[in-house]
C-alpha cells in the first residue's frame, strides 16, 4: 500500500534517497500484488475469505501497531480526535476492502479481479467532483474513461464469454472499499501520522472481523489441509504467514517509507506495479493468465489511471488545491 505526502519531497530527493524510494516502492507494490495468489489456493483448500482476511489483518496489526504507537510520540489526544475516522478506515477501507476482493478471486480470476478493484481512482474523481465541486480537467475525464473502455475489454463482454456476476459485483465493492481508503488518505488535516492510521485501522479491522465471525454473521471456516503453488505443496500456515507479514505489514511499511522519499505522485505511479505484479503471481503461483482482450484491457484501465493521475494538476477546487489520493493494495 502506498501512503501520500508532500510533493515538495520530490524536489529534495538526491541519488541514494531516490534509489531507496524506489526500491521501497517497488517491494511495496510487489507484497501487495502477491496476495491474490496466495489467498486463492487457501480458498480452494477449504477457507472463508473472512477467516484469510482477519488471519491477515490481525497478523499485520500487530507487526505494525507498534511502530504506530511509537509515531504518536504521546499524542494520545490525536486518536481521541479521529476515532470516528480511524473505526470507518478500519471497518471500510481495510476489513471490508480485503474481504470483498478475496471474495471476487474466489469467482474470478485473481487479475481481472484486481483490475476491476483498480479502477477506483476513478471513482475517486467522481467522488470529489460530486461531494466537494472539485471539477476534473478533459485529461481526467481522458483517462475516466480509457479505465472504462478498460473495465469492459477485462470483463470480456464484448466476446460474450461466460462472466462470473458474483465475482464482478464482490471486485466492485472491493473497489469502492479502496476509493474509500484513498479519500480518508488524503486528508492530512487530522493529524494523524500515516503509519497510526494504517496500525489503527489494521487493528478495528481485526476486531470486527472477529466480532463479525463470533456472532456468526461472517463465516469463518478454517483447514489444516496442504495447499499447493507452482506445483508444490506447502503447509497450510505459510501462505497466512506471508499473507499477513509480507503482504500487509512490509506492504504498508515500505509503502510509507516510498511515499516519504519520492512524494506522492512518483510513489503513486511506481505503485501501479502492483497490478503487473498481482498477474505474474497468479502465473507463476497458480498458472493463471488473463486472455490477451483481458490484458489489452488491463493496459487501457493502467493508461486510464495514469492519464487520471495526469489531469489532478489541472483539477479546478472552489476552495483549495485538490488533495492527492494514490492506489493502495488488497
Amino acid at each position: 500500500m502506498t501512503t501520500l505526502t508532500d510533493d515538495a519531497v520530490v524536489g529534495a530527493t538526491s541519488g541514494s534517497r531516490l534509489a531507496s524510494g524506489l526500491g521501497f516502492a517497488i517491494l511495496s507494490a510487489t507484497s501487495f500484488g502477491m496476495s491474490g495468489a496466495l489467498a486463492r489456493e487457501l480458498l480452494d483448500a477449504g477457507w472463508s475469505a473472512g477467516a484469510i482476511v482477519l488471519v491477515r489483518v490481525a497478523i499485520a496489526a500487530t507487526v505494525v501497531l507498534p511502530f504506530g504507537l511509537l509515531a504518536l510520540r504521546g499524542r494520545r489526544d490525536v486518536l481521541r480526535r479521529n476515532a470516528g475516522l480511524i473505526v470507518v478506515y478500519g471497518v471500510v477501507a481495510v476489513a471490508a476492502c480485503q474481504f470483498c476482493y478475496f471474495s471476487a478471486v474466489q469467482h474470478m480470476q485473481v487479475g481481472p479481479a484486481l483490475l476491476i478493484e483498480y479502477t477506483a481512482p476513478a471513482a475517486v474523481v467522481v467522488w470529489l467532483w460530486l461531494r466537494r465541486g472539485q471539477r476534473p480537467g478533459a485529461v481526467t475525464v481522458f483517462g475516466a474513461g480509457l479505465a472504462a473502455l478498460g473495465l469492459v475489454l477485462v470483463l470480456d463482454l464484448v466476446s460474450g464469454a461466460d462472466l462470473s456476476v458474483p465475482g464482478v459485483l464482490w471486485a466492485l465493492v472491493a473497489m469502492l472499499g479502496a476509493a474509500t481508503y484513498f479519500v480518508i488518505s488524503a486528508d492530512e488535516d487530522n493529524g494523524l501520522p500515516p503509519i497510526t492510521l494504517a496500525a489503527g485501522g489494521l487493528l478495528v479491522g481485526a476486531v470486527a472481523l472477529a466480532v463479525l465471525g463470533l456472532v456468526r454473521l461472517l463465516p469463518m471456516h478454517a483447514t489444516t489441509a496442504t495447499v499447493t503453488y507452482a506445483g508444490a505443496d506447502v503447509a497450510w500456515w505459510v501462505p497466512l504467514v506471508a499473507l499477513g507479514v509480507v503482504t500487509a505489514a512490509v506492504a504498508y511499511t515500505s509503502g510509507i517509507a516510498a511515499g516519504r522519499r519520492l512524494g506522492s505522485r512518483l510513489a503513486s505511479f511506481v505503485a501501479l506495479l502492483e497490478v503487473v505484479a498481482g498477474v505474474a503471481f497468479a502465473w507463476l503461483l497458480l498458472g493463471e493468465l488473463p486472455r490477451s482482450v483481458q490484458l489489452v484491457g488491463g493496459v487501457l484501465i493502467l493508461a486510464g489511471v495514469v492519464f487520471v493521475k495526469l489531469g489532478e494538476r489541472g483539477t479546478a477546487a472552489p476552495a483549495t488545491a485538490a488533495p492527492v489520493v494514490e492506489p493502495v493494495g488488497t
